[in-house]
């Protein structure tokens, strides 16, 4: 996979910039830091320290999914979101088209999960070594042999919303990794970071950022 590794060179979007806080619309495709090797350098971070050079790594979203980051313009707002982070005080809202159709219209999956060692990075479900990870999902609407669903996650494990979605028989579609068949025909992983809802580092004062969704 990293051998065709061409993410998008589209303008940074930023959508809030402050003497604490920068929040931006991550492209799909594009990695958040950078992997292993040379021809992996190119990510999110990177791209945005040649802009605002103090700006520090505070989460990360996986290299196909796009949506709103936080990033820290401070070493206190990198501590102070950390933590946030760290005490699932941060709301996030993902949306994100799935396989087939949801019968229910709202549920919650609650899976345990850890990295699956000989094929990392996939992660995988194990009750008896896995740690806590949640996600509520909720219909948004019924397309042609797929659903248009939000995802609320009350975790944050590694490529938890995509182990999920596929462990309850509705894989995102476009995922590389956890969908097979059909659900993988699609032009990007169909999974985007919505909203994202943090205290400000700077008096602690609620926001919300969000980013439209481009599928």
């Amino acid at each position: 996979m990293s051998d065709s590794y061409a993410p998008p060179q589209d303008p940074l979007v930023v959508l809030h910039h402050d003497h604490e806080l920068l929040l931006v619309d991550k492209p799909s495709g594009l990695l958040s830091v950078p992997g292993k090797g040379e021809h992996l350098a190119d990510c999110l971070i990177s791209r945005i320290q040649a802009v605002f050079a103090d700006a520090l790594l505070v989460h990360r979203l996986d290299r196909d999914t796009s949506g709103v980051m936080v990033f820290a313009m401070t070493r206190h707002a990198q501590r102070h979101l950390g933590l946030q982070f760290e005490k699932r005080q941060v709301k996030k809202v993902y949306v994100a088209r799935v396989f087939g159709r949801l019968d229910e219209r709202e549920g919650t999956v609650d899976l345990p999960l850890i990295v699956d060692w000989p094929n990392r990075p996939l992660q995988h479900v194990d009750h008896e070594n896995g740690k806590q990870a949640v996600t509520d999902w909720r219909v948004v609407k019924y397309e042609d042999h797929a659903t248009r669903v939000r995802l609320f996650p009350q975790t944050g494990r590694s490529h938890q919303l995509r182990v999920h979605m596929r462990e309850i028989g509705h894989p995102i579609l476009g995922d590389p990794f956890y969908a097979t068949g059909a659900a993988r025909d699609a032009d990007r992983l169909m999974l985007h970071a919505e909203s994202l809802r943090i205290r400000h580092p700077d008096g602690g004062k609620g926001l919300t950022f969000k980013a439209k969704c481009p599928f």
